[in-house]
Parts: C-alpha cells; sequence; structure tokens
C-alpha cells in the first residue's frame, strides 16, 4: 500500500496547491490513500465544509486535524457524519467527532494531540493503547497523525508504536523534518511533515503581521502568507500483511503561481 500524507495545508494557497498537484502525483505514484491535516484549511485556521469538500474533490481521502479543529464552527454537527475527517483521538469523552476511521477495510487512520506546550488533554500514549485493544486484529494497516509541539513527545510516541502501528506522522509545526526513517520494529517515522502553504511566511502567516505581534506583543489577527507556495508530504510504502512500513520518503513540491 502507498500512503502519501499532506502537511498542515494553510488557507486558500494550500487549497490551490492540493487542488494544482495532488491529481498529478496520485497518477505519478499509483497512491492508495492519501491523508492531509486540514486544521488551517479555511483562512489560515479551522475548516469548513466547503473547505473540506474543495480537498476531498482534490483527491483527499482522509482530513486530519488537531487543536484548531473548533475555530470554525461550522464544521463541528459535520465531525459526527459520513464524511471523512477526525479530530484527536484523546480529547475528553463526549466531544463531538471520532478520533479515528477505517478506510476502505484496508487502513485505520488515527488522530492524536500531544499535551507538551500545546494543551491540556488526555493521554495520547494510554488513547492509543486503549484503541489498539479494540481494533479488529485483521486491520494491520494503521496510520497515526500526531499533533504535537514538542519533538520530543513526538519521537517518544514513536518508539512507543514502533512495531505497533505502521507509521507516526507529525504535524502541527509546520516546519518539515529531515528525519524520515524506519525505527527499528517496522514503523515509518517522521517528526513533523511540514506544511503546504505560501514559503514565504511565517508558518503560513504573513509575515509583517507576525513581526508586529512579536514585536507589540498586542494581540491581532493574523492572516495567510501570499508567494510562492509549496506541497510538503511524506510517502510510505507498507506491507498489508504484516502492517510495517518498507519505505518512508519526503516528498516536497512547488505550486505555479
Amino acid at each position: 500500500m502507498l500512503v502519501l500524507a499532506i502537511g498542515d495545508i494553510v488557507g486558500s494557497p494550500g487549497r490551490q496547491a492540493i487542488k494544482q498537484l495532488l491529481p498529478g502525483l496520485r497518477q505519478q505514484y499509483g497512491l492508495d490513500l492519501v491523508i492531509a491535516n486540514g486544521e488551517n484549511a479555511a483562512g489560515g485556521l479551522g475548516l469548513t465544509l466547503s473547505t473540506a469538500d474543495e480537498l476531498l474533490g482534490a483527491g483527499v481521502d482522509v482530513i486530519t486535524s488537531g487543536n484548531h479543529i473548533w475555530a470554525q464552527k461550522e464544521i463541528i454537527p459535520y465531525l459526527d457524519s459520513e464524511i471523512p475527517i477526525i479530530r484527536p483521538l484523546n480529547y475528553p469523552p463526549g466531544v463531538p467527532g471520532k478520533g479515528y476511521l477505517v478506510f476502505n477495510d484496508r487502513a485505520v487512520v488515527v488522530n492524536l494531540i500531544g499535551r507538551t506546550f500545546i494543551g491540556n488533554f488526555d493521554c495520547p500514549f494510554r488513547g492509543m493503547d486503549k484503541l489498539l485493544a479494540q481494533l479488529d486484529p485483521g486491520h494491520r494497516v494503521i496510520i497515526v497523525d500526531f499533533h504535537a509541539e514538542a519533538t520530543s513527545e513526538k519521537g517518544a510516541l514513536g518508539h512507543y508504536l514502533d512495531g505497533r502501528v505502521s507509521a507516526v506522522l507529525g504535524t502541527h509545526t509546520h516546519i518539515g523534518t529531515i528525519d524520515t526513517q524506519l525505527l527499528p520494529r517496522g514503523t515509518a517515522y517522521v517528526t513533523d511533515i511540514g506544511m503546504t502553504g505560501p514559503t514565504n511566511s511565517v508558518i503560513g502567516d504573513d509575515t509583517e503581521k507576525v513581526l508586529r505581534r512579536f514585536l507589540t506583543i498586542i494581540p491581532h489577527r493574523l492572516s495567510v502568507g501570499k508567494g510562492k507556495t509549496v506541497l510538503n508530504a511524506v510517502l510510505v510504502k507498507i506491507d498489508e500483511e504484516s502492517g510495517r512500513a518498507a519505505a518512508i520518503e519526503r516528498i516536497s513540491c512547488e505550486a505555479d503561481s
């Protein structure tokens, strides 16, 4: 199975890059599953029904998220629908939405969120233990989007789940890391996939507005940056019988302006 996991999509530039580049990537690699983090797809903060439809229509199969999934309230009623959007599994019980889904009975896609420097959530380590105990043993391919701030927490979860899931792929920081690797027991890992959005920016946001916030410490609304846009992703090859990853590589494509 060939899985493409796309880093945080930021605003209209990120969505346009998906529409322009993803169909070609699906054809070039013969992709079986495309996962994309969409929690910043609507104006750089949150996800709406229309932006979700845009991503799904362009070839994304499953949309993952994180701490910004609640920013656009209109999406909340749809989190319990059949639309393939998931929010972090380790939110407290009773929160709208689902933390994982089974794609075409071939792969389980899980969303987790970290706790270090990001918020007070249930334990992602124990939450994943509980889920793995409940899953059908026949579901061998399991891909985890770990939406977390601290590299140490991401690395720790990767090793904790090594050999128990097919891939642990970090999102949230928008800065792609160079540590794509196969862990000793066969789990593909990267600390952060990166982002799909404008490169002349501060993690996707307009540079001048971010600088003003740092220099004045006065809160104000940020906006999505402009200019050259890149799609950051990782391509993971997984053996469906064992659930072990055979390879992971970084994919980076620049969209036409």
